[in-house]
């Protein structure tokens, strides 16, 4: 990475500085300047359209900057590619699971865990550390009696549960949830609500994307609203959301 491609900035666990990302003519994150602290759960919430998708690939490397800054713990980047993230402590889970299908719950978690060259993947996959890892992952996302079962075969609250699992694997500070709750019944949605609450209180840094303004009045520390990929809001998520902007805009009362 070059020298114009990376700075060195403060103390926040991440950052946007004049962000921007256009598709064609329309404006999908214009220009967007944004905090978030290391401490706590953030929201980024919004109507389709909004620009939320677009900031958390553009954040996770999963489309290219066309203007402006990433900043992540203090590290400015002005390209972000989807396999260094890791390296600057940043991963994501998305609104459509991505999973190894044709292999195991168990073995989903190993490839994370273990290095993504093959022949020493095979050399490393039976190291103690690794088997104890992926144990306390499994059991701290409530999969461990489907350890064995092939991705494929799991439900769709089951394959979200192995998804932040995966993420868990990466042992980074930063952890962005694309629509972590959408679609799932209301037992599992508490099941990764605690799961969420107990990152935080590991002192990870944690944004998520959601539809659910309970659940985001429930989780969320600090709140950023965006409108047609600009901010509109943000701060403390009882005053954003009883702004007579953000009512007007975005929950139609």
């Amino acid at each position: 990475m070059t020298g114009s491609e990376t700075e060195m900035y403060g103390p926040f666990a991440l950052e946007t500085t004049e962000l921007s990302k256009h598709f064609d003519a329309v404006k999908a994150v214009d220009r967007l300047t944004i905090s978030i602290p290391k401490a706590g759960m953030t929201s980024i919430v919004g109507p389709n359209g909004s620009g939320k998708s677009t900031l958390v690939n553009l954040l996770s490397g999963m489309l290219p900057i066309d203007g402006g800054m990433v900043i992540i713990d203090s590290v400015g980047l002005k390209v972000v590619k989807a396999y260094d993230t890791p390296s600057h402590g940043l991963t994501r889970t998305f609104q459509e699971v991505r999973l190894f299908e044709q292999i195991s719950v168990w073995d989903n978690l190993m490839v994370v865990l273990t290095t993504r060259k093959w022949f020493s993947a095979l050399m490393e996959r039976d190291k103690p550390s690794y088997k104890e890892k992926t144990v306390e992952i499994l059991k701290s996302v409530g999969l461990w009696e489907k350890r064995l079962d092939l991705a494929l075969n799991l439900s769709y609250g089951q394959r979200k549960l192995l998804e932040i699992g995966r993420a868990l694997a990466m042992d980074v500070q930063i952890l962005l949830f694309d629509e972590p709750f959408a679609g799932l019944f209301p037992q599992m949605l508490e099941q990764v609500k605690s799961i969420l609450k107990d990152m935080k209180a590991q002192g990870r840094t944690i944004i998520f994307i959601s539809h659910n303004m309970d659940i985001v009045r429930e989780l969320s520390d600090r709140i950023f609203v965006l409108d047609s990929g600009e901010l509109l809001a943000e701060g403390d998520v009882e005053e954003v959301l009883s702004s007579a902007a953000v009512i007007e805009a975005y929950l139609g009362v």
